[in-house]
């Protein structure tokens, strides 16, 4: 559609035939800007495209088979499934091309995914399992719904009624419970008053990734109404894959925006970097680490406000009215850092690729799921850089790449540290 009506609805790819068929194949999507570049050994950004070294699994043969998919030129293929599924869709060809074309590269890649399962061929095997788990079990691993809030330490207590709503998510309620068990003696220790859901289910994050619109759809509408009813004006997050699809999916999914959620979507760090500016927590205890920060996609590039936009589209790609780009530069980056460096001991180093350029751990958006292997590579990559800056510790934001970067290590025999960023603050408070 290179002229005419058009919109950001992943849910029709023909509304990104225009940047389908524009890509120019420059890589752009693959490599790290000239200026930021530090060199040959950490030059990329996509771990599609670095892993399997075929232009197929770059954005920019994604972007070729999916014209000729919208075209009808070309049929599904378990190897085309592959190429579509193997990805971690995590927005830095996105952020690499809006820095030339401006060509929406996500949305595509997501709306592609949506055609597989609409024409029924999609998702993977692995990933029907998960989305079973979520719809019958709440949570993506299948274990009791009822052991939700087994994490919830003695002595904490959540309030019945409070501004902060604190969502748990799947993982830190059952695989990685100290993050839960950190952001609750957080708030406590810091006098914030919170409430947990009554009845927490998945966000649903899997669902979407993998094109399953309509139960993701389903799940948007329930989760939301469930936050509304509560009274919540906060809702708080500590998994960065869970903070993406609340401030940004939701909107996505149901065509509104981040501002008419109803509550104001925030993580941990953002929190706590307010209450740390505010005197109202105070990070004194000394932590000699020499620690490096860890950008995860969804609390970075991916984590701008979803603002729904339809016009039209002129001459020379132009449209109207004006589309305000999400370029991935007003992620959240700068609050755990000021969090860290505020910490008595603790040496802040940046790996090479950082900010907007951060290589994904490999763990997200179902490909930990259907390709393992390809996630502990990814993961293994993003650790060179930590031994290249000498840090003795990894430390994130999101439980996805705790685990992921925690697997790696032990698989490598490595004495490296892997924290989340709950865990430093929780060890920094006093008393």
């Amino acid at each position: 559609m290179f002229k005419g009506k058009t919109s950001l609805d992943v849910t029709q790819l023909e509304n990104f035939i225009y940047d389908m068929s524009k890509c120019i194949k420059c890589k752009g999507c693959t490599w790290v800007d000239h200026i930021y570049m530090p060199g040959v050994k950490f030059s990329t950004r996509c771990p599609s495209a670095t892993r399997y070294l075929f232009d197929s699994y770059g954005a920019y043969g994604k972007m070729r088979i999916g014209l000729a998919l919208a075209e009808g030129r070309l049929d599904y293929s378990d190897e085309l499934l592959r190429i579509l599924y193997a990805c971690t869709l995590c927005g830095a060809c996105d952020v690499g091309c809006k820095r030339n074309l401006d060509l929406e590269i996500e949305l595509t890649l997501e709306a592609l995914r949506i055609k597989a399962v609409k024409d029924g061929k999609g998702p993977m095997p692995e990933h029907k399992k998960i989305a079973q788990n979520i719809l019958t079990r709440h949570n993506r691993f299948g274990v009791p719904h009822e052991n939700r809030r087994k994490w919830l330490p003695e002595g904490i207590k959540p309030s019945p009624k409070a501004d902060v709503l604190y969502f748990v998510g799947c993982s830190a309620s059952y695989t990685s419970p100290e993050i839960a068990r950190a952001t609750v003696k957080i708030l406590n220790a810091s006098g914030t008053p919170f409430m947990l859901m009554p009845d927490e289910w998945c966000c649903g994050n899997v669902l979407y990734s993998v094109g399953m619109i309509d139960e993701a759809q389903a799940l948007a509408r329930r989760n939301i109404e469930a936050v509304k009813q509560t009274g919540a004006t906060t809702l708080l997050t500590s998994c960065a894959e869970g903070y993406r699809m609340w401030k940004v999916d939701y909107p996505k999914l149901l065509n509104m925006s981040t501002a008419d959620l109803g509550f104001k979507v925030v993580h941990l760090v953002e929190l706590v970097d307010e209450l740390i500016k505010k005197g109202a927590l105070k990070l004194t205890k000394r932590l000699d680490l020499k620690l490096t920060y860890h950008d995860s996609c969804s609390l970075s590039r991916l984590s701008e406000p979803w603002i729904p936009w339809e016009g039209k589209r002129g001459q020379w790609g132009m449209v109207s009215p004006p589309l305000e780009r999400r370029r991935g530069t007003n992620g959240v980056y700068q609050p755990p850092r000021d969090i860290l460096k505020a910490i008595p001991g603790v040496e802040l180093v940046e790996m090479p690729r950082m900010r907007e350029n951060a290589f994904c751990c490999g763990a997200g958006r179902g490909t930990k799921e259907a390709f393992p292997d390809f996630a502990l590579w990814a993961a293994r990559q993003r650790l060179e850089e930590v031994k290249e800056v000498g840090a003795e510790a990894i430390v994130s934001a999101c439980p996805w790449c705790k685990e992921n970067f925690a697997q790696a290590v032990s698989k490598n025999g490595e004495g490296l540290k892997v924290l989340d960023i709950s865990e430093i603050i929780l060890a920094a408070i006093p008393g």
